[in-house]
């Protein structure tokens, strides 16, 4: 988040499908029969390629995204604490995305996380850039926080630069590395953690420190403009996560995550105890067990 800064699945049906059809075809023209002509030719003609199969089980990781990513505030405040990434951190506490894929040895070794604390979808695709070099098999995505949370609710990135920027870096996977898998979270619920901590006095002085100030400034008030702003604020996440779902789709070995991270019902369990806002430790365990259910199912 900005706090520093104000401070499908694969269808292996297919391939067999494929397969089936490749025999019957060798069958129904036998092996005296003459060649196919006009509607047979057609229909003889070969199949498209399948859907390549989903790896459930890729040997290297790259994280990119913002400061849920590199673990801000979860163990010390104000400060990163990149060891309880949801996506590449080693922490047993957490038990990362990247842990669980590729094994703690593994994962020390075979994953890398460009996140940075602040970053918005705009600067997704210089990460990117970074992290192609390494040539993961698998990329995790998480921004679009930061873009909601600004400091007017005018001042949201718009849904069509969102959409621009998040094609950006997509392309610029893509360019280098066409096989490589991509994970997509969704924008966590920020109404919730409005709903969290505004009955919670040390966290509503914290907020006021400019911890999203688009959708936490004035905690206290339920005006009509003050729930308007709000109102907006979740509108403009929504949209966001509907482009995160509609571009992923159009990307045979992207997934996203249903929107399985904007639905979790967190509590203040899975919130810092320093700004009831970024994951705490427990918060990103129960991130890296939503992205490992989407990866390997």
């Amino acid at each position: 988040m900005r706090k520093r800064r104000h401070v499908a699945r694969a269808v292996l049906a297919t391939v067999t499908a494929g397969a089936v059809l490749g025999v019957a075809g060798c069958d129904a023209v036998g092996g005296n029969s003459p060649a196919p002509s006009g509607t047979e030719a057609q229909s003889a003609r070969p199949s498209p390629k399948p859907t390549p199969a989903w790896d459930r089980s890729p040997a290297s990781i790259a994280a990119v995204g913002d400061s849920i990513t590199t673990g801000f505030d979860a163990c010390t405040v104000l400060s990163d604490c990149p060891e309880v990434s949801w996506a590449t951190g080693s922490s047993a506490q957490v038990d990362s995305l990247a842990v669980r894929l590729l094994g703690k040895t593994k994962a020390a070794q075979r994953s890398w996380n460009y996140a940075v604390t602040g970053a918005r979808m705009a600067d997704v695709a210089g990460q990117m850039a970074r992290a192609v070099a390494r040539e993961p098999e698998l990329v995790t995505v998480m921004a679009g926080a930061n873009d909601a949370c600004r400091d007017t609710a005018d001042a949201m990135t718009s849904v069509a630069d969102f959409r621009t920027q998040f094609e950006d870096a997509m392309s610029t996977l893509r360019d280098a590395l066409p096989k490589s898998q991509v994970y997509v979270a969704s924008v966590p619920n920020l109404m919730r953690l409005w709903e969290q901590g505004r009955t919670n006095p040390l966290s509503k002085q914290v907020w006021k420190l400019g911890i999203c100030p688009s959708m936490l400034s004035d905690p206290d008030s339920l005006t009509t403009l003050a729930n308007q702003r709000r109102e907006s604020v979740q509108e403009r996440v929504e949209a966001y996560n509907k482009v995160l779902e509609e571009v992923c789709a159009k990307d045979r070995r992207c997934r996203f995550d249903d929107g399985a991270v904007y639905e979790f019902r967190f509590g203040t369990q899975q919130l810092s105890q320093w700004d009831w806002f970024h994951p705490s430790v427990n918060g990103q365990a129960r991130l890296a067990e939503i992205a490992y259910r989407t990866v390997t199912n």
